[in-house]
């Protein structure tokens, strides 16, 4: 234990002295460099958001955890702070916002995400009702649903009469994706629909997408979404990032 602690402080010192002669050497810091040798999109902003939590400055550490309204001011903060002439270095500025924007807004979509998940699915909200009963005519337009409580409903794959109890794992994140791939690929849900009707597949629609859903909020959650997300989203990822993910 004794030897694994000196090693780390000793590889923890060695990383800031080279990290010291390096920006001797070329005359810029460890964020222009990253922004300078590494292109756009999941590589570069991986690397400037572990260079941020890893420094040894609070103000750096905290910047990636900032309101979306207050990036701009905190890229001056990091420009005054790294010593950073922006009039020299005007293209470090907007690639360091491009790389905050994707860095705040993921931390922003797993607080939006999980705000879904928490929520239970109330029989008596009429949004909530609403987006129910268009799930149903997205998937089935010929076949009137004849009651709010039916067994029709295990035709799309939930599994008994009320919907709503097959929700409680994922809350209205589970209908949010449900409702959002049937409207953004009507003919791809109807076709995968009536493939979980053969027997050769056989498998509740329903019940299967809420369960992809459960997988893609951990995918989120545990950050392994990240480089998918960081490449896909120019700024903020948003909901729809993590919808269409899910199609």
């Amino acid at each position: 234990m004794f030897v694994q602690v000196c090693l780390y402080f000793y590889c923890k010192c060695l990383w800031r002295c080279l990290k010291f002669v390096v920006r001797k050497l070329t005359g810029r810091c460890e964020l222009q460099r990253i922004c300078y040798n590494t292109k756009p999109g999941a590589a570069r902003t991986m690397k400037i958001e572990a260079s941020l939590k890893g420094s040894k400055s609070k103000r750096l550490q905290t910047s990636v955890s900032v309101h979306p309204d207050a990036i701009e001011k905190t890229i001056d903060d990091i420009m005054e702070l790294k010593r950073i002439n922006p009039d020299i270095n005007p293209q470090l500025g907007v690639s360091l916002q491009a790389c905050l924007l994707q860095i705040v807004g993921y931390r922003n979509l797993i607080a939006e995400v999980e705000k879904l998940r928490r929520e239970p699915y109330d029989s008596e909200n009429p949004q909530h009702e609403e987006m129910l009963l268009k799930l149903w005519k997205c998937l089935k337009p010929n076949s009137p649903l004849k009651a709010r409580i039916s067994k029709q409903w295990c035709e799309i794959g939930f599994q008994g009469d009320d919907p709503k109890t097959d929700f409680r794992g994922m809350g209205l994140l589970g209908l949010y994706n449900l409702v959002y791939f049937s409207e953004w690929d009507t003919e791809i849900a109807q076709q995968v629909l009536s493939d979980s009707l053969q027997p050769k597949y056989s498998y509740s629609f329903a019940i299967v997408g809420i369960n992809i859903t459960d997988l893609a909020y951990n995918l989120l959650v545990s950050g392994a979404l990240k480089t998918h997300f960081y490449n896909v989203a120019p700024e903020a990822p948003t909901l729809t990032h993590f919808q269409q993910t899910f199609c």
